[in-house]
């Protein structure tokens, strides 16, 4: 029953969103949920004193106002991204765009590589996850930042008086994608059509299981899915695009059963990440007055050479691998949605995968394995998809532990009845005593040592 409870209030699921004046009660939204594995660590205002964090998450969090230091170790051949994610608590008080974190990779001379970033809130006034990330390429021209060293991810918090004062939450995640073989490919892919095709129309709708953040997104793939959200509440989900292929989706909400009344200017958003959790669009938050609307997102072929191009969100498809998308509910949305709303996910990865550029080790994230595009199909949530062999082991090593304590059980259950049984028939006999005793042939039974019973 304990383990039924935890089922029924773990991170994602749906019950009462708000109380019957249509506030949403944002005690019971799920808080952004960290990667398990995530390793506890913390940033100092001195680069003197800067821990060292290599490959992997790392969960820290960070005052308004605050800068904080990691020491990152770096070689020569690969390209490193560092996603930071800033995670309020559900009701905390923000201010659009003016609280944001500024993200950075600098030598040890304080000169910033490559690319920074500084995610902010964009939804009216809501708190919910934001992301990006920071790079230290290998590939172009320059020479900054190039070569093995020491060098510094700094995370920087800025904000205004009138936000929320305590702290955030967040979430490191530093990546490696390996150099390439051969020269790098500099030109961006053909974006296509400018106007943005119609996503699936028809189709069976299968479950989504929106997860609470990266590591447990959903699993989505060309299709039509259903969910539930609550107002205030951000769900992820995860779609497999390899090279060449694209990303077209439409985030819906229905029409409420109360009909229309005032609007929120930005009720419903989805923001969209590539595989090592850079931004794509994150301003897609439209209107909802209790008509059907819908956030619909667009991008460009995944391409090696897009990490070349002007635009921000074609430089963003510059790897293969599972994408994310967040989906967000503004708390206001609890005058039409007080017991939560129904989602629908139309997704439709378009075009044919391509090989890769050729890299010159293994591409780990930044790539589709044999797997994905099952795990995505079954709606498989990363936590339970991305284990691979290990989780599997795990699981039925778990499974076979249940079996043995269950036979265990029962063999002690058998074991007493047999010993009550033989209690009531009369006296037990020793191991002598038994040894004593003739076989039916008159000779003990082959194999039996001395001094133990024959029970043949």
């Amino acid at each position: 029953m304990a383990a039924l409870s935890a089922v029924a209030w773990a991170p994602g699921a749906v019950g009462t969103a708000s109380a019957a004046d249509g506030t949403a009660d944002l005690t019971k939204v799920p808080r952004y949920a960290t990667a398990p594995d995530a390793t506890p660590v913390k940033g100092r205002a001195s680069a003197a004193d800067a821990p060292e964090i290599g490959k992997g998450t790392y969960t820290d969090s960070i005052e308004r106002g605050e800068q904080k230091y990691y020491t990152v170790p770096l070689d020569a051949r690969s390209t490193a991204y560092f996603s930071v994610v800033a995670a309020p608590p559900p009701g905390t008080k923000v201010e659009d765009h003016t609280d944001r974190l500024k993200i950075s990779v600098q030598d040890v001379n304080g000169a910033i590589c490559d690319r920074e970033a500084d995610p902010a809130f964009r939804g009216d006034g809501m708190a919910y996850p934001i992301a990006d990330y920071a790079t230290r390429s290998v590939d172009g021209d320059g020479s900054r930042c190039r070569s093995a060293g020491a060098y510094y991810l700094v995370v920087t918090r800025e904000g205004s008086a009138t936000s929320g004062p305590q702290a955030w939450p967040i979430e490191i995640t530093h990546l490696s994608e390996p150099g390439l073989k051969d020269t790098a490919p500099t030109v961006p892919a053909d974006g296509g059509p400018s106007a943005t095709p119609p996503p699936p129309a028809s189709g069976t709708k299968r479950k989504a299981r929106g997860g609470a953040g990266f590591h447990s997104a959903g699993g989505v793939d060309t299709g039509l899915w259903k969910d539930r959200i609550r107002p205030g509440e951000s769900r992820f989900y995860r779609v497999p695009v390899d090279w060449g292929q694209r990303l077209n989706l439409s985030a819906e909400l229905p029409n409420a059963a109360g009909g229309t009344a005032e609007g929120i200017s930005k009720a419903l958003g989805v923001t969209a990440y590539n595989p090592a959790r850079g931004v794509i669009d994150d301003d897609t938050f439209v209107f909802y007055d209790g008509r059907p609307a819908a956030s619909r997102l667009f991008t460009a072929p995944v391409a090696y050479g897009n990490r070349f191009a002007v635009s921000d969100d074609v430089r963003a498809m510059r790897v293969a691998g599972w994408y994310y998308l967040e989906v967000t509910l503004h708390p206001d949305a609890a005058r039409f949605f007080p017991q939560g709303a129904d989602l629908t996910l139309r997704v439709d990865v378009r075009g044919t995968a391509r090989p890769g550029p050729g890299y010159a080790g293994p591409a780990g994230d930044f790539s589709v394995r044999p797997g994905d595009r099952e795990a995505a199909g079954k709606g498989l949530p990363g936590e339970q998809a991305g284990g691979g062999n290990l989780r599997t082991l795990g699981y039925a090593g778990i499974a076979t532990g249940a079996v043995l304590l269950a036979a265990l059980g029962s063999w002690t259950l058998l074991a007493r009845r047999t010993a009550a049984t033989a209690t009531a028939a009369g006296p037990a006999l020793s191991p002598q005593a038994h040894a004593a005793e003739p076989t039916r042939s008159g000779a003990r039974a082959p194999g039996i040592p001395p001094g133990w019973p024959d029970r043949r």
